[in-house]
């Protein structure tokens, strides 16, 4: 496919994905909301509840679904133009809104074309599975593969099995909806690219919740590029962010709700029925576009209990939106498809085989088989598991020899399962920071508001990888590989180090993020196992490059 037709398949889907949040904000803003944290949360909040309104439009009735689809869109263009015209809106606001919205396109743009380097635009779910080294499974295509039956037959037929075993009822359905509010938009041609690129620009979602969190943290201007570069450059957003199976999309939201129960936001909003309903719509969302969401939702709600508890009605009002949210899915899954409890016994019992058992009697079955000794063992292997362990330790050796023999590319490879496996060394080589931090800690009187909110990180960080590690089974099929976690432990591990970097040694954290970014992108840059007949793309070269230069001016110098 020509570099033309990429590019507009790339800003279809940014304008189209884009207007109903940039609405939600404008409107906001004419109501009085002048905090940019609040109004990007807001946006991700009301951009899932459509989505989510849209898969149940398709459910119900294929003609209902697309009247919603065009009229979301139409709905949001309106309200945009309602809000500007005679809104007097603060270009101050604007100017401040429009850098995470920059940044998103651009993110967007570099992991779209960075992906596809070595071409395979017309395969591109095979492509974004031999992308960055392990071959991945199909998971990214499950979206994809119900969103295209649900468009067809909505509930008139009950969907066929995804790769002979995984129900429409086995995954939350946010990102299919995200699908089906765009399907029949804009004409489907090239159905497998169009929903690639979708679901690229959906990943890259955390961006917006990122920015939200550092605003609403307060740290300073060149602090936040830093992070988001090198959220950008990681292992977890190069990999997840093109390879589209909904992991990174539910971090995004998870970040907005950070930013909110993380920062000085709480002390607000926990007085605010608004602020219930906003914080239970992200985490509603989070959890119907990936059950492990969980692992995030719990460490994130300890430390906001912590700082300080809302009243029993605040408490209430959210439990009310999270049922509202939650129940249908509930409802399809027990009485529309069910049983609906794969990845819960999968996860929390450690069986991967199909039974007829219900979630709590394979739980029972699991422990008593397991009994004391086998579980504290199981428990112990997870938190080996994070650290790495023995795996790691046999890739590093491997590496070692591939050095030894000249076999770059087996070094890469290694490295690369290293990073993609393991919580704690998916951080990267900003890991090797972490002793600077711990011998340096004395210096944080110089910047406290930065250190603060590091040491914040580093809380939820440690309270979800604990709470992570005591809930999955343990086994060999449920144990804590971090693409069975949340996303958003691994983000918030990076933006500690960064931010405490900063904090602590600010000269030396601009230079370290510099040199881990330039050796992520040697790392990631090469294909060495792509689908037959792609080939590296010029045009996909320059336009990543622009993408990424662009992004890194945009983080540094627009206004916060």
């Amino acid at each position: 496919m020509a570099g033309g037709q990429l590019l507009w398949i790339l800003v279809l889907h940014l304008v189209l994905t884009g207007l109903p949040g940039v609405a939600a904000v404008l409107f906001a803003a004419r109501r009085g909301v002048d905090s940019v944290p609040l109004l990007l949360a807001i946006a991700l909040a009301v951009s899932g509840g459509l989505a989510m309104l849209a898969f149940w439009a398709y459910y119900a009735d294929r003609v209902l679904g697309e009247s919603l689809s065009y009229f979301t869109i139409l709905g949001s263009v309106g309200l945009i133009a309602w809000s500007v015209y005679g809104g007097r809106l603060d270009r101050k606001l604007l100017r401040q809104l429009a850098t995470p919205l920059a940044l998103w396109v651009l993110g967007s743009a570099f992991i779209v074309y960075f992906g596809f380097l070595h071409g395979g635009t017309d395969q591109a779910l095979g492509m974004a599975m031999y992308r960055f080294g392990t071959p991945m499974p199909n998971d990214n295509a499950i979206p994809f593969f119900f969103g295209e039956w649900f468009f067809d037959y909505g509930h008139g037929a009950p969907p066929p099995p995804f790769s002979g075993d995984w129900l429409a009822s086995d995954r939350p359905p946010l990102q299919t909806g995200y699908l089906l509010a765009r399907r029949p938009l804009g004409g489907w041609h090239h159905a497998e690219l169009q929903y690639q690129v979708l679901g690229v620009i959906l990943q890259q979602l955390w961006i917006v919740g990122l920015w939200a969190l550092l605003l609403a943290a307060r740290v300073g201007r060149l602090t936040r590029a830093l992070v988001m570069v090198a959220v950008l450059l990681s292992p977890v957003a190069i990999v997840n962010g093109f390879f589209v199976w909904p992991k990174l999309l539910p971090a995004g939201l998870l970040l907005a709700a950070a930013a909110l129960l993380m920062t000085p936001l709480w002390e607000r909003l926990r007085q605010s029925l608004w602020g219930a309903v906003l914080l239970a719509a992200l985490f509603g969302l989070a959890m119907l576009s990936h059950g492990s969401s969980i692992f995030g939702i719990v460490p994130l709600a300890l430390f906001a209990a912590w700082r300080g508890l809302p009243s029993w009605r605040w408490i209430g009002v959210a439990l009310a939106v999270g049922f509202v949210l939650l129940a249908p899915w509930s409802a399809y899954q027990k009485w529309g498809e069910p049983p609906g409890n794969r990845l819960i016994k999968w996860q929390l019992a450690g069986v991967i085989d199909l039974d007829d058992r219900g979630a709590g009697e394979t739980l029972i079955d699991s422990y008593s088989e397991a009994g004391l000794g086998g579980t504290i063992h199981n428990k112990g292997q997870n938190f080996v598991v994070i650290s790495g362990g023995g795996p790691m330790a046999e890739h590093l050796d491997e590496a070692a020899g591939a050095v030894a023999d000249g076999d770059w590319e087996l070094f890469a490879e290694d490295f690369r399962n290293i990073f993609f496996f393991n919580l704690v060394p998916s951080l990267g080589l900003l890991l090797f920071a972490l002793p600077a931090l711990l011998l340096g800690r004395r210096r944080a009187a110089a910047n406290p508001r930065e250190w603060s909110f590091a040491l914040g990180c580093f809380a939820v960080f440690a309270i979800g990888a604990v709470f992570w590690a005591l809930l999955l089974f343990g086994n060999e099929a449920a144990r804590t590989v971090i693409h069975q976690g949340s996303y958003l432990l691994p983000i918030l591990g990076l933006c500690g180090v960064v931010v405490g970097l900063r904090a602590l040694f600010p000269r030396f954290a601009l230079w370290f993020v510099a040199v881990n970014a330039a050796l992520m992108l040697a790392l990631y840059t090469p294909s060495f196992d792509p689908p037959p007949g792609s080939s590296y793309s010029l045009f996909a070269a320059l336009a990543a490059v622009a993408a990424l230069a662009g992004f890194v001016s945009v983080a540094r110098r627009w206004p916060g």
